[in-house]
């Protein structure tokens, strides 16, 4: 069995840019990868099968509606005749948490049947099958610093990142994005547009100076919800060299970036010791 990364996806920044007249909203968000991460074993078969372990396994509901088997489904109706496979998933991202583990999972998943078939992640098939699957599939193909604007059906080209240690804190609650979309009350089609925001064009390098002049648009309305988020965002707010704290997605994970590894393992160490029921651990974004 081949076994595929799926790595946590990070929303450095999020802007709503509008709501389409079919309900859903408009986005523009520079995304990056952590460290933790989901696995996912693959093994060619005629037929697929997907098996659940981890910690995180009771969480995911049915296995016909997890986004692997969604996925490959995606992919099995773009590509008649698809060589399909047998799935092991070990899950230890949480769920509702604002990090994709999800969509990661489905993005990995897709990049296994595409290995397995001889097709490019290129492929058109590949990347309608991704949208299909769900709106932050797309940008996880790649695992790599990008834009994605729109629905996510937008991917920009890679960027680079400064060197990005950080802490990631998730206060063991979940949020709906549907939920958090609601919430946000959005009325006009069209938002105006945030003061400091980085624009879906990016430049291939970004700044830590842009990253702390963005936004996260769904912080407010996620901490209506939960208002929990409010005294993770002041924790890490508070650390020691701290130079941002933000939501990432819709919530509820939370981080905070600095500028050495070292302080980004005392800061870990000093919000796991204050708050153990929050799951905390240090990461680089790539």
């Amino acid at each position: 069995m081949r076994w595929h990364r799926a790595p946590a996806k990070v929303n450095l920044t999020l802007r709503v840019t509008g709501r389409r007249p079919d309900g859903f909203h408009d986005i523009e968000s520079l995304v990056a990868f952590a460290d933790p991460s989901d696995w996912l074993g693959f093994r060619p078969a005629r037929r697929f099968d997907l098996i659940v372990d981890g910690a995180g396994a009771r969480d995911i509901g049915p296995l016909e509606q997890n986004l692997v088997a969604r996925a490959a489904r995606a992919l099995s109706a773009q590509v008649p005749g698809l060589l399909s496979g047998e799935f092991h998933l070990i899950k230890s991202l949480p769920a509702g948490a604002g990090i994709g583990g999800g969509s990661s999972d489905a993005a990995a998943c897709l990049r296994a049947l595409a290995e397995a078939n001889g097709l490019s992640l290129l492929d058109t098939r590949v990347q309608a099958a991704a949208l299909n699957t769900g709106s932050d599939v797309p940008i996880c193909l790649s695992g790599r610093a990008r834009m994605m604007a729109g629905i996510g059906d937008r991917v920009g080209a890679p960027v680079r990142l400064p060197s990005l240690f950080a802490v990631l804190v998730n206060p063991r609650q979940s949020l709906s994005t549907k939920d958090v979309f609601e919430a946000l009350g959005m009325e006009r089609r069209v938002l105006p547009d945030p003061q400091g925001a980085l624009p879906a064009a990016c430049t291939p390098e970004v700044t830590l100076d842009a990253l702390q002049a963005g936004v996260n648009d769904l912080e407010r309305a996620a901490t209506k919800i939960l208002p929990l988020i409010e005294e993770v965002l002041e924790t890490l707010r508070g650390l020691p060299g701290a130079r941002l704290a933000r939501m990432s997605g819709s919530g509820s994970t939370c981080f905070a970036v600095f500028d050495d590894c070292r302080t980004a393992g005392h800061a870990r160490r000093h919000v796991a010791a204050r708050r153990p029921n929050w799951g905390v651990t240090t990461t680089a974004f790539r």
